[in-house]
Formats: structure tokens, C-alpha cells, sequence
């Protein structure tokens, strides 16, 4: 069995700590100056209408967003892939809707600043480029298994 059979209450704790998890997309989607439809859009003071994207910020903070959203999605994916009862408390918080949202708003961005930037070494775009690819590689994964679980388990069973 897994932890969770032995302690129900972590499906509580689980619950808690969703929005945290999806506060990480958001503050991805702030880091490239991108705001997220139905997210709790908090008004922009004026002075922080500096537009950066991905396509004009620093080289590192592109690395350090990429490889930030590599880690967050494989790990999303490794615990739903090992625990996808975790599903349901997933889709309390409307993770499937925030999760495509997140895709489409931020995949397209960061894919053509990785493409269009200009390196002094070829192999940093080829380590950025395979993050970004395996990072859309486990979101999509991870919106199957919620899928799976959520929708098509329940009308199987």
C-alpha cells in the first residue's frame, strides 16, 4: 500500500497544499509578464508596467524559469503517475482548466523566446529547447491522467 491508504488525512493536507502548487504556475506566468485568465488578477501598479518577457529578460532568468517549470512538471507527473487517486483533490481545484490555461498562455511564449534568442553557446539552447519540450511532454501527461481518473474511470467502472 501507499502512505495515503495508512493516513487518510493526508488527502487533507493534499488539499492544502494545492493552491501553493498552483500559485507556481502564476508566479511563472508573472515572472513572463503574462497574466492568467479566472486567476485572482491583482491590480498592476503603475510603475510595473516594464513589460519583461521571455524574449527580453535576462538569459539566466529564462534558464532559471524553464528549469523551474522542467522540475515542477515532472514532479507533478511522477506523483500522479504513482498516486492517481490524488486526482480528485486535483479537480477541486479546478487543476485541468488552470493547468491548460497555464499551456497555452506560457508554452507558445517560452518556446519562441528559446528559439529566437541568440547564443553564445549552442549547447544552452539545446539543454533549454529539451526542458521546454519535456516540460510540455508532462503537462500533457499529467492532463491525461487527470482526465483518466476524473472523467473516463468513473463511466468504466
Amino acid at each position: 500500500g501507499n502512505i495515503f491508504a495508512q493516513q487518510p488525512s493526508y488527502f487533507s493536507d493534499l488539499d492544502e497544499t494545492l493552491p501553493t502548487v498552483l500559485q507556481v504556475f502564476n508566479n511563472i506566468l508573472h515572472k513572463c509578464g503574462l497574466q492568467c485568465e479566472g486567476a485572482s488578477a491583482e491590480p498592476q501598479k503603475l510603475e510595473e508596467k516594464v513589460s519583461v518577457t521571455p524574449g527580453n529578460m535576462p538569459l539566466q532568468e529564462l534558464k532559471d524559469i524553464v528549469l523551474y517549470l522542467c522540475d515542477t512538471c515532472t514532479t507533478l507527473w511522477a506523483f500522479l503517475d504513482v498516486f492517481p487517486l490524488a486526482c480528485q483533490t486535483f479537480q477541486k481545484h479546478e487543476f485541468c482548466y488552470r493547468l491548460a490555461s497555464f499551456y497555452e498562455l506560457a508554452i507558445p511564449e517560452l518556446e519562441s523566446a528559446i528559439k529566437k534568442r541568440h547564443y553564445e553557446d549552442n549547447s544552452v539552447f539545446a539543454d533549454l529547447w529539451r526542458r521546454i519540450s519535456h516540460s510540455r511532454k508532462k503537462m500533457i501527461e499529467v492532463f491525461h491522467i487527470l482526465i483518466n481518473q476524473v472523467c473516463l474511470q468513473p463511466i468504466l467502472e
